[in-house]
């Protein structure tokens, strides 16, 4: 599977602050497909995949929130005993860090998918490319 734009946003750490972000990308008919939060210093930081990253970028800007984009890589993994361990061992063979990951589901098919923040995402994304085709 290729790699993916990721959107990182930090929310004060207050009640409704991600439920105003997400209503605001549903708004625009954005799906997202992935996404992590996460308490760090007195924000929230949220991490998310979409299926429209040109229109959850419109809805984002509409609402007054900062972003960052990030290259990250992500794999479709069957939901079965021992397939994080699978793709994540394979990294670590390839001496790639993880430095995070999360897990969201193909709108299309409904199968797991692991987004892993990693260094080089573009050779993450081939050596997992090769793990799904062995699984």
């Amino acid at each position: 599977m290729p790699t993916t734009t990721e959107l990182t946003i930090r929310l004060e750490d207050r009640p409704g602050t991600l439920g105003r972000v997400c209503h605001a990308l549903a708004d625009h008919k954005v799906n997202i497909v992935a996404f992590q939060a996460a308490r760090a210093e007195g924000s929230a930081v949220v991490r998310f995949v979409v299926d429209n990253t040109a229109t959850a970028r419109k809805a984002l800007d509409n609402e007054g929130v900062d972003y960052q984009e990030t290259e990250v890589a992500q794999v479709k993994c069957p939901s079965r005993p021992g397939e994080l361990a699978r793709v994540a061992s394979r990294l670590g063979d390839a001496d790639m860090n993880i430095n995070y990951a999360y897990c969201g589901v193909d709108p299309s098919t409904s199968t797991p998918v692991i987004i892993f923040g990693v260094a080089e995402a573009g050779q993450a994304a081939v050596i997992l490319d090769r793990t799904a085709a062995a699984a």
